[in-house]
């Protein structure tokens, strides 16, 4: 059982209090059920693959992507194989293009004139409800081995899956506006190797390969600039100016992501290194206000965005528009984004 964790953390002169919040997510079991339907039998519940859209582009080659986007602003590693080429030009055409072996395995589109046809971001969940058939199960086969993945009421409101084709979907609902907030498509080699749903498998489990000791600070980074990025394009969404990248507070945000993988604890208190006041303070930056919101074990910086996104108190943090400044830290799969409100020094 995988545990995913975030928290949040608010320091001002008026206000100091924290919170963790725990999702339980991903258990993984053998299949006892004798059979288990093709995705061919699922009727409805598969949409066909759109003639146009991101997802035409799923299973070929990079150069198509190439040829319509052209170069990447940046590529970055990711920790299941593949490589992300980063389109950030714009932030709303922002989109993350997952190449493996010289193909596309995985997107992830956030941003709002990026074509995801059949659906559209900002549409509302009733528009999506109403033409697609969301299931709970979501099973097939794949090499020899039958999977099962099942959505808990929380994934069916927040992030269902749907086939699409021979590749997946998973929607990510902003579940304060009731809107789609990003998409991700996956082909089924990806979505089995990161497990996103409780899962169920009779046969042979495709497991992602080990990440290398020295290729970890590379994949640390990337979700680093991920998580900013993303920070900004939601603060630009929702009318907030966007955030500086402040080096030091990033700094500070590692020393404690590295703490709580070191201590094996997820909290916003260290017994070495004390509350967000003490690590600001002895790293010398001076604020007005401060917040922290915290994750563990999420697969990337996507899901931890979308996941800060849907608690109300971390959502308020990353969205609160006295934050000028921000840092982020990810040591593993531990993530620490720190905020402030910068004070000018005389």
């Amino acid at each position: 059982m995988i545990v995913l964790l975030i928290g949040y953390y608010i320091l001002d002169e008026n206000n100091n209090q924290s919170d963790i919040l725990y999702m339980e997510e991903t258990a993984l079991e053998e299949l006892d059920q004798p059979n288990v339907s093709s995705p061919e039998e699922q009727g409805s519940a598969k949409l066909n693959r759109p003639e146009t859209g991101l997802s035409v582009y799923m299973g070929k080659p990079v150069d198509t992507i190439r040829n319509e986007f052209g170069e990447p602003n940046r590529i970055d590693p990711s920790s299941y194989g593949y490589e992300w080429w980063i389109y950030n030009k714009s932030s709303k055409q922002y989109m993350q293009v997952g190449v493996q072996s010289g193909k596309i395995v995985t997107i992830y589109a956030l941003g709002e004139k990026v074509d995801i046809l059949p659906f559209k971001i900002g549409e509302t969940i009733e528009e999506i409800f109403s033409t697609v058939l969301i299931q709970t199960d979501i099973h097939f086969n794949y090499e020899g081995t039958t999977y099962k993945f099942e959505l808990s009421e929380e994934d069916m409101n927040s992030r269902p899956l749907i086939q699409m084709g021979d590749i997946f979907v998973q929607l990510n609902i902003d579940e304060f506006t009731g809107t789609l907030s990003s998409v991700r498509y996956l082909d089924v080699r990806t979505l089995i190797a990161q497990r996103p749903y409780e899962l169920m498998y009779r046969g042979v489990l495709i497991e992602p390969n080990p990440i290398q000791e020295e290729a970890w600070a590379q994949i640390e980074l990337s979700h680093q600039k991920q998580i900013y990025e993303i920070t900004n394009i939601l603060r630009k969404r929702y009318n907030v100016s966007p955030l500086t990248w402040d080096e030091e507070v990033a700094n500070v945000a590692l020393l404690h992501s590295k703490d709580m993988y070191d201590t094996n604890t997820i909290s916003h208190t260290s017994e070495q290194f004390g509350e967000l006041n003490d690590r600001l303070n002895a790293a010398n930056i001076p604020y007005n206000k401060a917040g922290e919101i915290i994750a563990a074990n999420y697969i990337d910086a996507p899901a931890v965005m979308e996941g800060w996104l849907n608690s109300e108190h971390h959502r308020e943090t990353f969205l609160d528009e006295h934050f000028t400044h921000t840092g982020i830290g990810v040591y593993r799969k531990h993530y620490t984004q720190n905020l402030i409100e910068r004070k000018e020094e005389k």
